[in-house]
């Protein structure tokens, strides 16, 4: 069974310097349908204006994964961590025991697109961490690369939760294919462009919740999409 999840009826707010959709229940949205989805707790989709960004804030007990998509991210936190985050790099912060940290759109100019996923961990009171890596375009170029997983398998960032997060462009309508264990759930999410998802078409911003599918097969046009195999 696949659920589409529209764009235009996540949560939307417009505080001028940052414009979001939520597309499960945050902070001043909620909607008691859409509370996650299985591990999966949080997918904003963010942009954020030249010179912008979220001051020193707390985390605790979450994996919260960043994607980029357009323009630069400038990150700094408790841990003693200072990066750029930029298109193609996929940054995993492990909260645990508590963390705080800054994000901010450094450009003078252009505007920052990203996406921020939170994953529910397996367990509380893990030790912080932080890791950031590249998976280029050719890697992620009709093909669905493999960016999160338990266990860092072809090397893709770790999170504590038997979640595998993988990534992929597809453009003139490539195709890809992904196959379910038994018992396993899907949540793709179409951060841009246009696929069509065993025979169900889905736009930018688009979601589906995926269940009691042994397989499945996502074309794209101009399309990037993120996929969640979860248990």
């Amino acid at each position: 069974m696949i659920t589409i999840r529209n764009a235009e009826d996540r949560g939307h707010f417009n505080h001028g310097w940052l414009d979001t959709f939520h597309t499960f229940s945050f902070a001043d949205y909620y909607d008691p349908a859409n509370m996650g989805f299985r591990a999966l707790r949080v997918i904003n989709d963010d942009r954020v204006e030249p010179g912008a960004g979220f001051g020193t804030h707390p985390h605790r007990d979450m994996e919260i994964i960043t994607y980029v998509l357009d323009g630069e991210l400038s990150h700094k936190d408790s841990m003693g961590n200072g990066s750029i985050i930029r298109p193609g790099e996929v940054q995993r912060m492990s909260a645990g025991t508590g963390v705080r940290h800054s994000e901010k759109n450094p450009s003078p100019a252009q505007w920052l697109h990203l996406l921020q996923i939170w994953i529910v961990p397996d367990r509380t009171g893990i030790t912080p961490g932080y890791e950031q890596k590249l998976f280029d375009a050719s890697e992620r170029q009709g093909r669905l690369r493999l960016v999160a997983s338990p266990d860092g398998a072809d090397g893709s960032v770790t999170i504590h939760q038997d979640v595998r997060l993988y990534a992929s462009l597809l453009d003139d309508r490539q195709e890809v294919a992904h196959t379910f264990d038994d018992g396993r759930y899907g949540w793709l999410h179409v951060a841009r462009g246009n696929a069509i998802v065993n025979g169900i078409e889905m736009k930018e911003g688009d979601g589906a919740a995926i269940s009691d599918e042994k397989a499945l097969t996502i074309k794209g046009d101009h399309a990037e999409v993120l996929l969640f195999d979860l248990n």
